[in-house]
């Protein structure tokens, strides 16, 4: 009996210590919208000046205290940029730490590669509990469907949806339907759900069976892209706004934009379509703030079961929202409100309180940069960088003048950019360089000023460098432009 209680005893003490081990791993939380204009988070809007942080008029925007909570307990990146600013290709690098044309999805709609790791891989080998919630954008166009075979190392992959931006789920029978508001406000309430709860909701009861183990989830809202909804009380927040429009929407600035900065089929209509959408702005930060309330939930979550230090949780998304500025709307530009993504990131176990990043990078570093914080050991090749060291050193402001870049795949335009330069180089137009500083709307091209012809140099040598080292797709027809 003695021996029996000594063999029990020393086993629950194994497993005691097991776990105990096991927890030091660090958690990994990703919340990651679509379509999100870093303007629109008061984290971001907090580090500009007034001009460019009310670009719809003085006072016009949202205040968002729990993604800033994120910021202010740990860093953000003032100059990170999609790889891609589109949906399915920025998604792709996000995940693998390569750019587009390695992925096997450089375009919307197309499935990502099998044969290719992905964090999330790299983690689920190494004991994680590893689940994605939400929109994935990288198995097809199919919309409000589930039951995607490959994972992609995500092995609860369970409300990982193909795609769509309705903004409620008609839920009857275990069967899910993408519906507008129209058709929710005629069906049982008990039958409707907005998809920004429902995956949160998701997400919480996955954190809930998972919190004793390491965990690594993903949670990818659909918001707060087209169709430019925000379900009650969202919906009336901001309507008392007087929406004003962007100045780079006057007709001087409009004639004198790039060919690249031009049509698309997403160009708004002037100031006329301006009056008659700006309704769609309301809405929008209505959206945001609903984004936030949920994050509120998760961080209150992590609270609540003492995960808070141990978990690194980072806010980001795919890419931007022009929203009226230079006369445009959505994304797939250069321009910074397109090409731009928030990223803010807390683990305070490691990264100190306040920091402020200001090296430019690419969501193609995320996957290196992550694994390399968590500590995980892996064999894994990148196109990214592991940038762990900005995060996990004690400065306060991380200044590296690195050069980096991203480009619209399948040829088109190319930009290099440090964190206060960006060159445009496009296969139908001049070369355009930028002085984010001194032209943070991008209305000047400098590019063949005495002033700055040694950065132009510098950034288009090192950009043609980068592009042949990761063939980069349309090399051959820019080869034209490159400096002597």
């Amino acid at each position: 009996m003695k021996i029996g209680n000594t063999i029990l005893k020393t086993s629950v003490f194994i497993l005691v210590c097991f776990s105990a081990f096991a927890q030091k791993k660090p958690n990994l939380i990703v919340i990651h919208t679509d379509e999100h204009s870093f303007r629109t988070l008061s984290c971001y809007q907090n580090l500009l000046p007034e001009d460019e942080a009310f670009i719809w008029g003085k006072g016009n925007n949202v205040h968002t205290p729990n993604i800033d909570r994120i910021a202010d307990e740990g860093a953000i990146c003032t100059s990170y940029y999609a790889s891609s600013p589109v949906c399915t290709p920025s998604r792709a690098s996000l995940v693998t730490g390569l750019y587009p044309q390695a992925t096997g999805a450089p375009k919307n709609g197309m499935h990502i590669s099998e044969d290719i790791p992905t964090f999330a891989t790299i983690l689920k080998d190494q004991g994680y509990a590893t689940s994605y919630v939400g929109k994935w954008h990288l198995a097809g166009h199919e919309k409000y469907t589930f039951g995607i075979k490959y994972k992609a190392g995500f092995d609860d992959n369970r409300f990982m949806m193909r795609g769509g931006h309705a903004p409620y789920f008609h839920i009857k029978n275990g069967k899910y339907k993408g519906i507008n508001e129209k058709v929710a406000a005629k069906l049982p309430k008990e039958e409707v759900v907005h998809l920004t709860d429902f995956f949160t909701n998701k997400t919480l009861e996955i954190l809930e069976r998972d919190k004793k183990k390491p965990f690594a989830l993903m949670l990818s809202i659909p918001d707060p892209h087209t169709p430019d909804y925000a379900r009650p009380p969202y919906d009336k927040m901001y309507t008392h706004m007087d929406i004003k429009a962007p100045f780079t929407m006057q007709e001087k600035y409009v004639k004198a934009k790039p060919s690249w900065g031009k049509g698309g089929g997403n160009e708004a209509n002037g100031i006329k379509a301006f009056t008659e959408e700006k309704k769609s702005l309301q809405q929008y930060f209505g959206m945001v703030k609903h984004i936030d309330d949920n994050v509120g939930r998760i961080l209150k979550f992590l609270d609540d079961n003492d995960l808070t230090e141990n978990t690194i949780i980072i806010f980001t998304s795919d890419h931007g929202d022009m929203f009226f500025e230079h006369n445009r709307r959505n994304k797939g530009v250069p321009y910074e409100a397109s090409s731009r993504i928030p990223f803010v990131i807390r683990y305070p176990k490691k990264i100190i309180s306040g920091k402020i990043i200001n090296t430019a990078y690419t969501n193609v570093d995320f996957a290196p940069t992550i694994l390399s914080i968590m500590g995980a050991k892996h064999k894994a090749s990148f196109h990214g960088a592991d940038t762990s060291e900005d995060f996990l050193n004690k400065r306060k402001v991380i200044d590296r003048d690195r050069i980096t870049y991203f480009a619209k795949n399948g040829g088109w335009w190319v930009s290099g950019v440090n964190d206060r330069y960006k060159l445009v180089i496009d296969k139908k137009e001049k070369p355009y360089l930028f002085d984010l500083k001194e032209d943070p709307f991008e209305l000047k091209n400098v590019y063949t000023e005495k002033a700055y012809a040694k950065i132009a140099k510098e950034l288009q040598t090192e950009l043609f460098n980068q592009l042949k080292k990761f063939d980069e797709p349309g090399l051959k027809s820019k080869q034209k432009y490159i400096l002597k």
